[in-house]
């Protein structure tokens, strides 16, 4: 299994260890919920025996539930239980992430590499308002495992300066909270290509072979086009997943 080597005290990321558990767990949830894995009307399992599954109080679960019913993805019905109220337009900050790993779960998570204003260059579809974005290169994990590298270029008229220290795990969470709009809708083009001359000398796709290569176009709540990206991801540890 090929994974990105780390230091000991080389997090995934600083802010998914200050998130808070029950929003942690609500967006694992709503993960499931937005991909199909729990689907619209399915009944969850009774609250005590999710929160022994999970190794969390009851308390913090009841939390992340009454997160989700905020959210309208979750219908909880006194005496009878909680059901899944599939909603594609629901606030989850990782709704859009497609990567699955083929063997065996994970929570998403990602490490930021470095974040410039850059001007955008002719192999770029056209989007946003500005002929400048502002590039974000990070690695994804799920759980421990090092299983992507991105490159995500937000149309700079969203904001004139971001600073490294502001960002927090989920881009679209910082987007909503920091930068005042969120991403609604995405396409994806799904394809192989070579690695970037930017990628981690150690993080290798296969024995040989291409990386999987995902280009996505993603739109705000207005409908505009507000940002670009492309990922590329080890298909010997991950598989794009698309439910409907």
């Amino acid at each position: 299994m090929l994974m990105i080597e780390k230091e000991p005290n080389d997090a995934p990321t600083n802010a998914a260890r200050k998130m808070p558990l029950h929003l942690q767990i609500s967006a694992m949830l709503a993960r499931e919920i937005q991909s199909g894995v729990l689907v619209d009307g399915e009944k969850l399992a009774p609250e005590r025996q999710m929160a022994a599954q999970l190794s969390i109080s009851v308390g913090t679960l009841r939390k992340a539930l009454q997160d989700l019913e905020q959210k309208g993805m979750l219908n909880r019905v006194h005496g009878s239980g909680n059901y899944v109220n599939h909603s594609v337009q629901a606030d989850n900050m990782y709704a859009l992430f497609r990567l699955e790993l083929i063997n065996g779960k994970g929570d998403p998570t990602a490490k930021l590499l470095s974040v410039d204003r850059v001007t955008k260059t002719a192999d770029m579809p056209a989007f946003g308002q500005s002929d400048e974005a502002h590039r974000f290169r990070r690695i994804r994990f799920i759980g421990e495992i090092a299983v992507a590298i991105e490159e995500i270029y937000l149309d700079a008229s969203y904001a004139s300066f971001i600073s490294e220290s502001t960002i927090s795990d989920s881009l679209y969470l910082f987007y909503k909270e920091q930068l005042g709009f969120w991403i609604t809708r995405a396409e994806d083009r799904v394809g192989v290509a070579e690695g970037p001359d930017w990628k981690p000398d150690n993080f290798e796709p296969t024995s040989s072979g291409p990386f999987g290569y995902v280009q996505r176009l993603s739109r705000d709540q207005k409908g505009q086009l507000a940002e670009y990206s492309r990922t590329w991801f080890n298909p010997q540890l991950v598989q794009f997943v698309s439910r409907s």
